[in-house]
């Protein structure tokens, strides 16, 4: 399976090809546009978020809502194109207007400029920016909708926003029935403590990061392997977390506190009865030995920095004149911690239905099911 999207943040909008879906799912416009509607929504989200109401709309590879095997394209449309069109259009446009040279710290501005060339950071930017996340969660939904059929179910909740983070430990069904709509935290008084501090930093033009935790569970043994380095599944999932925009760390299982724990503490010894097969009594692998699941939930971890356009600018140098300034102040959020997580379930469910796929192979969903019911849990 393979997933490729196009658009612009302000273009006509943003579409996907799924290559490599089997026949026969029945795939439900209703959750898609549930899904981009979720990643709308959060405190702290800006302006941007009023203007569009993102709905997807099916152009290739289903009949009667039923996919045909053929490639499945999505399109998600950007109602805000029609106040850019006249300066962003793949038409003929006045391409001199809304440039932006004032390039931001922490953004692909400047080094986007320096590797594709030109003068206008917009010309960059709007293919950068988070807004392209919209149509990956409507493909991801899709491949989420294809898991759900071989009993694999994905959720996650924000473990971190800025410095409010809530270290206990909760089940897959505490984490999907619990979620705060706010936030998506699970604690309330947590969560209270985040949203103030949110609210601190609008008022100081500044912007936030978190955490986001995803789990799943029902994935069986064996997905992945150790025997080349490329098909490692801890590896490629955490290469789809990676490619999701402004997070820049990941972790999975006990991640990083693996490394100032003993061996003692960190793995997951093994047990076998007759009923249950082999078991572990802990899960600090995170459901992944050796690049391969090992049956036990997926627990998976992404840090999201701060989003870089900051309402009140950060010092930086005019590209064109060479000069320094602050950095353009486009319009943004305070946060999207929440809209990441949404994203970030949408990239595991992806990769991990290509996963699934490629293991199995097949044309048709069913075939797909039952090749996966003859493996051992």
């Amino acid at each position: 399976m393979k997933i490729t999207t196009a658009g612009e943040s302000h273009g006509k909008g943003l579409f996907a090809v799924i290559e490599g879906l089997p026949a026969g799912l029945k795939l439900d416009i209703e959750e898609i546009n549930a899904m981009l509607s979720l990643r709308q929504s959060g405190y702290g989200r800006g302006a941007r978020q009023k203007i569009e109401a993102d709905t997807a709309e099916i152009f290739s590879g289903a009949r009667n809502c039923i996919t045909l095997a053929s490639p499945l394209t999505i399109a998600v449309y950007n109602r805000d194109h029609e106040n850019w069109k006249e300066c962003f259009s793949p038409e003929a446009c006045d391409a001199s207007m809304r440039t932006l040279s004032d390039v931001r710290p922490g953004h692909a501005d400047l080094t986007g400029l320096k590797k594709f060339g030109g003068s206008d950071a917009r010309n960059v930017l709007e293919r950068a920016s988070a807004r392209e996340t919209a149509v990956r969660v409507a493909a991801g939904t899709v491949c989420r909708q294809l898991l759900r059929e071989l009993g694999v179910e994905i959720t996650g909740y924000v473990r971190a926003a800025g410095s409010v983070e809530d270290d206990k430990e909760y089940s897959f069904e505490e984490i999907r029935k619990g979620r705060l709509p706010e936030l998506f935290m699970l604690d309330p008084v947590l969560q209270t403590r985040a949203m103030r501090e949110i609210d601190e930093c609008r008022n100081a033009g500044d912007t936030l990061g978190g955490v986001a935790e995803i789990r799943v569970k029902g994935l069986k043994s064996g997905f992945g392997s150790c025997m080349t380095y490329a098909e490692k599944l801890d590896a490629r999932l955490c290469a789809a977390m990676m490619s999701v925009q402004a997070i820049k760390g990941v972790e999975s299982g006990a991640g990083f506190g693996a490394a100032r724990r003993r061996g003692s503490a960190v793995h997951d010894e093994i047990y076998f009865s007759e009923e249950r097969g082999f078991y572990r009594q802990t899960n600090r692998a995170g459901g992944i030995e050796g690049g391969m699941s090992n049956g036990e939930e997926l627990v998976l971890r992404a840090a999201m920095k701060p989003i870089p356009t900051l309402m009140r600018g950060l010092n930086t140098v005019n590209y064109l004149t060479r000069q320094p300034s602050r950095a353009a102040a486009e319009r943004s959020d305070v946060t999207a911690i929440l809209a990441a997580e949404v994203v970030l379930e949408s990239a595991i469910a992806s990769e991990l239905a290509a996963v699934v796929c490629e293991r199995l192979g097949g044309d048709r969903l069913d075939e797909l099911k039952v090749r996966y019911g003859s493996i051992e849990a």
